[in-house]
């Protein structure tokens, strides 16, 4: 195993990465007479797909144009989180004198060194991803090449034929840019090249302020990048609740982010090695000089290429592979999972996806996607983690609802770390103690919102959580304030005199 703390450089990784996720001088096996299944991408959805069904006893195909372990692994979720991580650190090291570390003052920052640690990160996880591994130790035959369909159950991949009895499409999506007058000519990164940069840019402007903006933004500036946020939009993530969105909006400003809102960029040029954005802003047009530009406005599903007509798949160029709630397409033969397919672009929801896709196409299952929950985390400081509905997405149901919450103030764990600035909320039905949605804002707001997803999904009440006997101290004691503070709501003016009259009879 790749030791993450060995002196190896980033070029080693790259090496270990690539050995693992498309290795050089790969030879495709000859194709089966049929398979059970033939699984068209690598990322998460591809990867639990192909080793679920080789696990059962099928005889399992898995195509792949570019890298094993797709978008998470190799650009995504691993490198973006493992920077963040190293930008965690510096913070924490230039704030550590709340807490009596001295020295503070002098602490550096090694852009190159904090790359180099991602890299390491990720090509240890890659082993897990690798073609070796899921040829040799799981029994899948692992192609790599352009899969395209010639008929309604026949894969060709470099002039192969692999027939199947089923198929699952499991592409993913790609970085989308925006028609910006200069933006191609003058060049700018995405999350899918931005994890190859070696030097910081001492100016960054990103355009976009979703998870994927606010992330990068605030982990740039904590190595000391100038970092400047174009948002179209008149607040962060517009998706998420607002008081939430105001707390991150709140640090970015803290940490020496300039962010524009309601802007819109008219032209970008390159004068020598600076990048010129023109901008209209509610104050007026400016100019923004930059070194680098950082697009974050979304994604878009890998479709192209495909051969979805001859395989008599539907599709849309934006939506992606049409599926209905079983993930099949119009082809019965074929479904799909993941980004290709699915509005919600997270890993662990291709993951679920995915092992859906397996009951459902290999076992005549009728599970459904209505049935999923799916809980989400913007990993800024603090992070926003929610699941279930937004309150303004329940009332438009027709719901009534009771809108609980607590700070984080409330909580001794919270004060003790210094991390007091956020809160968790829950929405329920009300007249009851039934959960619709809950946002958690928090420095670790991910690691907690497990508990309200599994209440959600074994459709427990908020009381099955005050039940629950929480540590202390700990800042998921928020969960059981919430609880606390729903029981004290139902204690109506009438029911509180009843209780004082009748402790007040007792006293005699």
């Amino acid at each position: 195993m790749f030791n993450t703390r060995d002196k190896s450089s980033g070029n080693d990784a790259d090496r270990i990465l690539s050995h693992n996720v498309h290795p050089s001088g790969w030879t495709n096996p000859e194709p089966a007479d049929r398979y059970n299944l033939v699984v068209i991408g690598a990322g998460s959805a591809g990867l639990v797909a192909a080793a679920g069904a080789a696990g059962l006893g099928a005889r399992v195909a898995l195509v792949e144009r570019l890298n094993m372990g797709g978008d998470c692994l190799n650009f995504g979720c691993v490198p973006s989180k493992g920077l963040i991580r190293c930008g965690r650190a510096a913070f924490d090291a230039r704030h550590a004198y709340r807490f009596g570390v001295t020295g503070t003052e002098k602490i550096r920052t090694d852009f190159k060194s904090a790359m180099e640690h991602m890299r390491k990160v990720r090509a240890t996880i890659s082993h897990h991803d690798s073609a070796r591994r899921f040829q040799q130790d799981l029994g899948v035959d692992v192609f790599f090449g352009e899969g395209s369909f010639s008929s309604p159950d026949t894969l060709t991949v470099n002039d192969k034929q692999l027939r199947f009895r089923k198929a699952a499409i499991c592409t993913g999506a790609r970085a989308t840019a925006l028609p910006i007058p200069g933006l191609e000519e003058t060049g700018y990164l995405t999350n899918e090249t931005v994890f190859g940069l070696d030097t910081l840019p001492p100016r960054l402007a990103v355009i976009g302020a979703g998870p994927i903006g606010c992330e990068l933004a605030q982990a740039f500036a904590r190595f000391g990048s100038q970092v400047t946020i174009l948002e179209y939009g008149s607040g962060v993530l517009p998706r998420e609740d607002r008081e939430a969105a105001a707390i991150v909006e709140r640090a970015l400003l803290d940490e020496g982010i300039t962010i524009h809102f309601d802007c819109r960029t008219r032209q970008i040029n390159r004068h020598g090695h600076e990048k010129n954005i023109r901008i209209d802003t509610p104050e007026g047009p400016r100019t923004i000089v930059v070194d680098e530009i950082l697009v974050a406005v979304g994604r878009a599903p890998n479709i192209l290429g495909l051969g979805l007509e001859k395989a008599g798949v539907e599709f849309d160029p934006k939506a992606g592979v049409r599926v209905d709630p079983r993930l099949r397409t119009s082809n019965r033969r074929i479904f799909a999972a993941g980004d290709v397919c699915s509005p919600y672009k997270f890993t662990h929801t291709a993951d679920a996806m995915a092992r859906m896709l397996l009951t459902n196409a290999l076992f005549h299952g009728r599970q459904s996607t209505e049935s999923m929950v799916i809980p989400w985390v913007t990993y800024t400081s603090p992070e926003v983690a929610h699941v279930g509905l937004y309150e303004h997405e329940a009332t438009r149901q027709g719901h009534a609802v009771t809108t609980l919450t607590v700070p984080l103030t409330e909580t001794d764990r919270g004060i003790i770390d210094g991390e007091a600035n956020g809160f968790a909320r829950v929405h329920l039905k009300k007249g009851s103690g039934k959960i619709l949605g809950a946002t958690i804002v928090a420095e670790h707001a991910g690691e907690m919102i497990g508990e309200m997803s599994l209440a959600i999904s074994a459709k427990l009440k908020l009381s099955a959580i005050g039940k629950t006997i929480h540590p202390y101290p700990t800042q998921a004691e928020m969960m059981r304030k919430l609880a606390d503070t729903y029981q004290r709501s139902r204690v109506t003016p009438m029911l509180e005199k009843v209780f004082k009259t009748r402790f007040r009879w007792q006293r005699h």
